[in-house]
């Protein structure tokens, strides 16, 4: 996986800032993230099962997923 180094402008700083303090603890959000990133992949698997020609980008999303995921909240790194 490559890594992105662009940084987030300030108002997208502070549009995530402001989403999070109004909307939803980045725990919480994390937690739905997670669950959804597991629906997602569940279901896709079960409608084709001859997924070979798109599970790199299944591979791709589903991974920066959980990044953001754990960005939110720092669940799988905790030992």
């Amino acid at each position: 996986m490559s890594t992105n180094t662009n940084h987030l402008s300030e108002e997208a700083k502070t549009r995530l800032m402001n989403f999070f303090s109004h909307v939803i603890e980045p725990k919480e959000m994390a937690k739905v993230i997670r669950q959804a990133n597991y629906l997602l992949a569940i279901s896709a698997i079960r409608e084709n099962q001859d997924l070979q020609n798109e599970m790199i980008n299944f591979e791709n999303s589903f991974y920066w997923l959980n990044e953001l995921a754990e960005t939110l909240n720092p669940y799988l790194s905790v030992e």
